[in-house]
């Protein structure tokens, strides 16, 4: 008798315990991408969101950013099992020069590894074909058609 009520409270202690443990809040790192080659970062996010997307543009501000003859097209958002995924192309003369990932799922830190995964191949496909006409990468099919389907409509307005 004395063994199951060590067993009951050595259980009972061990799932308090593991339902008290807090884990870390992941975050992700800010990365705007441009046709350049080249990469730039920036610390912001959107009035309306605490955390970052990578290649996110501070909403309101991108007008500043841009250099004449550059516009801005954004995509419409593409809902996808995981959760809203929308882009932002910059285009000068035709050629799209930069994508930005404005919205993307972050409601699990799966979500966040697959996009930090994914986004930078996606990014760097969608410069090098400047159409929507782009592979889907292996393990984010979801959020790859996601955005496939925002460029496509970006494309459909600017291009």
């Amino acid at each position: 008798m004395r063994r199951v009520i060590f067993a009951v409270t050595g259980t009972v202690a061990g799932l308090v315990a593991l339902l008290s443990f807090k884990s870390h809040s992941p975050t992700v790192p800010v990365a705007a991408t441009s046709g350049t080659g080249g990469g730039s970062s920036s610390s912001s996010s959107t009035s309306t969101s605490t955390s970052t997307v990578p290649g996110e543009f501070p909403e309101g501000s991108l007008a500043g950013k841009l250099t004449p003859g550059e516009t801005a097209v954004t995509g419409h958002v593409a809902h996808t099992v995981y959760g809203p995924v929308q882009i932002q192309l910059i285009v000068k003369s035709g050629k799209i020069v930069k994508v930005a990932v404005l919205e993307q799922p972050m409601n699990t830190i799966h979500d966040i590894q697959i996009g930090e995964f994914a986004f930078p191949r996606l990014i760097s496909e969608t410069l090098a074909a400047q159409n929507a006409k782009i592979d889907t990468v292996s393990g984010a099919s979801y959020t790859s058609a996601g955005y496939i389907s925002s460029l496509q409509s970006a494309v459909d307005q600017g291009l």
